[in-house]
C-alpha cells in the first residue's frame, strides 16, 4: 500500500490520471521492445534506436513526474492527455524514419495512441491531434522519400500517407465520440445520484423546516430502543413547542407560522448536542432524541436550550421578537415500548403548557 501511495499518491483523482499515464508508458515500453527487435534482426540502426529509446522514455517519465507532483493541476488538462498523445505521435514519426522495411509496424501503434483520446478529449482537441499527426507523419514520409528513395519509395510513401490521412481522422472521430459518450454517462450518473439523494432527503427530511421528519424520527427512536435493549443503557425524548405559538405567528403577519417554525428549527438545531437528533414532529411541535442520557442530564440540557432560544434573535426581519419554549421530557423505561415513551413526553408537554410559559416537565 505504501509503495502504491508513493507511486500513485493517495489522492484518488490524481491517482486516476497517473494510472492513465502509466498505461501510456506501458504502451511506450512495448514500442521500445519492438524497436529493439528490429535492431536485433538488422532492420534498424542500433545507435538511432538507442537515442530514440532514451528520448522516448525520458519524455514519458517527465510527463509522469509532472502529473505526480501536482504541477499540472493548474492547467486546463491536468492529465496532459493531448500532450502525451502528441509526444507519442512524434516518437512514432521518428520510429517510422528509423525502421525502414519495418516501418509498417508504426501504423497500428498510431491508432492505439489515438484511442487514448477516448478518456477525456473533445472533438476539437482530437481534430488538433489528428492534424498534427497527419502533418508530421506526412512530412516524415516525404522527407524519407527524398533522402532515401531506395528504402522509402515515393509511390509507397504516397500510399502510406493516403492511408494515414484516411484512418487517423476516422480513429480521432471515434475516440472523440467515445469520450463524449463517457462524459454523458458520467453526467447521467451524477444526475441520478443527485436525484436519489433528493429522494432520500424528501423521505427523511421535513421540507418546511429542513429537520428530520416524523417518520424518520420514529425509525431512529426505534433503533435507539433496540440499541439500549442490547447495551442496558437508556435514552430520553423531549417534545418541544413554542409558547403561544399562534399569537407569535400572527404578530409576524402573513407567512408568520412558516417563518417562526423555520427560525426555531435553525436556532434549536445549533444548540443541541452533536449526538442528539432534532426533528419536526408536526402541529408546531418538535421532538428531541437524546441518546444514552438519563432524565437529570436531559433536563439540564433542555434548560440550557430553553434559555438559549429565549435569548436569541431568531428572525432577522423581526429583531425584537423573542419567544420561549416549553418541553415535556420522558426517560425510556425498561420494558416500555417506544410509543409509550413518546406518549409520556407528549403528556408532559401538555402539563408544561398548562403551567405557564417556558416550563419543562419531566414525565
Amino acid at each position: 500500500m505504501r509503495l502504491l501511495d508513493a507511486l500513485l499518491t493517495p489522492d484518488p483523482v490524481r491517482r486516476a490520471r497517473l494510472l492513465q499515464s502509466l498505461l501510456a508508458m506501458s504502451t511506450m515500453c512495448a514500442g521500445i521492445a519492438a524497436m529493439h527487435y528490429f535492431v536485433w534482426i538488422g532492420v534498424a540502426s542500433a545507435t538511432g534506436v538507442g537515442v530514440w529509446t532514451v528520448v522516448a522514455f525520458a519524455g514519458m517519465a517527465m510527463l509522469y513526474a509532472a502529473i505526480r507532483s501536482g504541477w499540472t493541476e493548474r492547467l486546463a488538462d491536468p492529465s496532459l492527455s493531448i500532450v502525451q498523445m502528441n509526444f507519442a505521435i512524434a516518437c512514432s514519426a521518428a520510429a517510422y524514419a528509423l525502421l525502414g522495411p519495418g516501418r509498417g509496424g508504426v501504423f497500428p501503434v498510431v491508432m492505439v495512441i489515438l484511442m487514448y483520446g477516448m478518456f477525456k478529449s473533445t472533438m476539437r482537441q482530437m481534430a488538433g491531434v489528428c492534424v498534427f499527426g497527419v502533418g508530421l507523419l506526412g512530412a516524415t514520409m516525404g522527407a524519407m522519400a527524398m533522402l532515401d528513395p531506395a528504402r522509402y519509395p515515393p509511390a509507397i510513401e504516397l500510399g502510406h500517407f493516403l492511408m494515414v490521412a484516411t484512418m487517423m481522422p476516422a480513429a480521432s472521430i471515434l475516440a472523440a465520440r467515445l469520450s463524449r459518450l463517457r462524459l454523458i454517462a458520467r453526467e447521467q450518473k451524477e444526475e441520478l445520484s443527485a436525484a436519489l439523494e433528493r429522494i432520500r432527503q424528501l423521505a427523511t427530511r421535513d421540507e418546511l423546516t429542513g429537520l428530520i421528519n416524523r417518520r424518520h424520527m420514529v425509525e431512529l427512536i426505534e433503533q435507539e430502543h433496540q440499541r439500549c435493549v442490547r447495551s442496558g443503557h437508556t435514552f430520553c425524548v423531549a417534545m418541544l413547542q413554542i409558547d403561544d405559538f399562534a399569537a407569535e405567528a400572527r404578530a409576524l403577519g402573513e407567512g408568520g407560522e412558516i417563518r417562526l417554525l423555520r427560525g426555531m428549527a435553525q436556532e434549536a438545531a445549533h444548540r443541541v448536542r452533536v449526538a442528539d437528533v432534532l426533528a419536526y414532529w408536526g402541529d408546531a411541535r418538535f421532538m428531541l432524541l437524546m441518546s444514552d442520557t438519563r432524565a437529570s442530564l436531559a433536563r439540564a440540557g433542555l434548560d440550557r436550550l430553553r434559555e438559549a432560544v429565549a435569548g436569541a434573535r431568531v428572525l432577522s426581519e423581526a429583531p425584537l421578537l423573542r419567544f420561549s419554549l416549553s418541553a415535556g421530557l420522558a426517560e425510556h423505561h425498561a420494558g416500555e415500548t417506544v410509543e409509550q415513551t413518546v406518549a409520556r413526553a407528549e403528556q408532559a408537554l401538555h402539563d408544561a403548557l398548562r403551567q405557564g410559559e417556558s416550563r419543562v416537565v419531566v414525565a
